[in-house]
């Protein structure tokens, strides 16, 4: 089968396109025919390095696809039906083991495609409004990428619970798509968005700020958040934010930073099962619209980071095996 190799840390350059065997479903598992992979920031960390990982591997944890075999203690039954998952390393591959546990059924309504991009952004957008931060019905936040993938689903979310979204975009066509998933405001990188933010909130700030771009954004995060507010820092696209004195929360109105990860909000069983039923269940019955913005050809994966990193893409973006 084909699969991309990461035989050295770097940029995407490094993602190679290779034959390799077919894995095979061990205990407890399922094997996959992939017929969509989900493509994220943080594939990026790991092949640059940013996060430890150790080449050559195969990338990639997220995708959608058909079960075709099974391993021990599965049932057969399994077998012909679709899933996705989020967690099964080495899906940048024709075909993928996932956990049977971790592999959530597909329903009828909802195609391949978005299926296997909604869960990582899904639930991370699920986890970041419920989890890492609370807030309430007439709160007002502040969503960094707000065109990105998990910018656009969290920003469908928080409004259908009744809160405010201000985001930050770089184009006038972000623009729109931000604005056509609920936000009320949306600001330009380039403004003092710290500034515009109090303006829009009678001076007072944001109870949450949500900040995946990282190194670029984070002091105006800092300072756009209200007294007692929370910044959650979950990503890094313009790289690490740098080294914190926490005493400044103390001056900027004793402020809480956290920077969580998906896996620690998914680890338990029942809390996975929560989450999954109900990001899937909102993609099919309408409630959450999962934008694709591009797709490649699996052997065009190194295009794709390159793309995801240089900001030139919007919602979700796929690879096809």
């Amino acid at each position: 089968m084909r699969a991309i190799h990461v035989t050295r840390h770097g940029g995407p350059e490094v993602l190679e396109v290779v034959d390799v065997d077919s894995p095979v479903a061990g205990p407890g598992e399922l094997l996959v025919d992939v017929a969509a992979v989900g493509v994220n920031f943080i594939d990026t960390y790991f092949r640059s390095g940013l996060y430890p990982s150790t080449p050559p591997y195969v990338p990639g944890s997220e995708g959608a696809g058909t079960v075709v075999a099974v391993g021990e203690g599965v049932s057969d039954d399994r077998i012909g039906t679709r899933v996705a998952w989020c967690e099964a390393s080495g899906s940048y591959a024709q075909q993928v083991t996932v956990r049977a546990d971790r592999a959530v059924a597909v329903p009828d309504s909802v195609d391949d495609t978005t299926a296997a991009c909604v869960l990582l952004q899904g639930l991370t957008a699920h986890y970041l409004l419920d989890g890492s931060a609370h807030p309430a019905a007439g709160d007002t936040v502040l969503v960094h990428a707000g065109a990105g993938g998990v910018g656009l689903m969290l920003t469908q979310l928080a409004t259908s619970a009744g809160i405010r979204v201000i985001t930050t975009v770089s184009t006038d066509a972000k623009e729109d798509l931000s604005r056509g998933a609920g936000a009320t405001d949306v600001l330009r990188y380039g403004d003092d968005v710290a500034e515009k933010v109090r303006d829009l909130t009678d001076g007072a700030g944001v109870a949450v700020v949500y900040d995946g771009v990282g190194a670029d954004t984070f002091e105006q995060s800092l300072r756009a958040a209200r007294i007692r507010g929370t910044v959650v820092v979950f990503g890094a696209a313009s790289g690490p934010v740098p080294p914190l004195d926490v005493q400044r929360l103390n001056a900027l109105g004793s402020l809480h930073v956290t920077r969580p990860t998906l896996a620690h909000f998914i680890a338990d069983a029942d809390e996975f099962a929560w989450r999954t039923g109900e990001v899937m269940g909102a993609v099919a019955d309408g409630r959450l619209s999962v934008r694709v913005g591009a797709r490649y050809p699996l052997a065009q994966a190194a295009q794709a980071h390159t793309d995801l990193a240089g900001r030139a893409t919007t919602g979700s973006i796929v690879l096809v095996p």
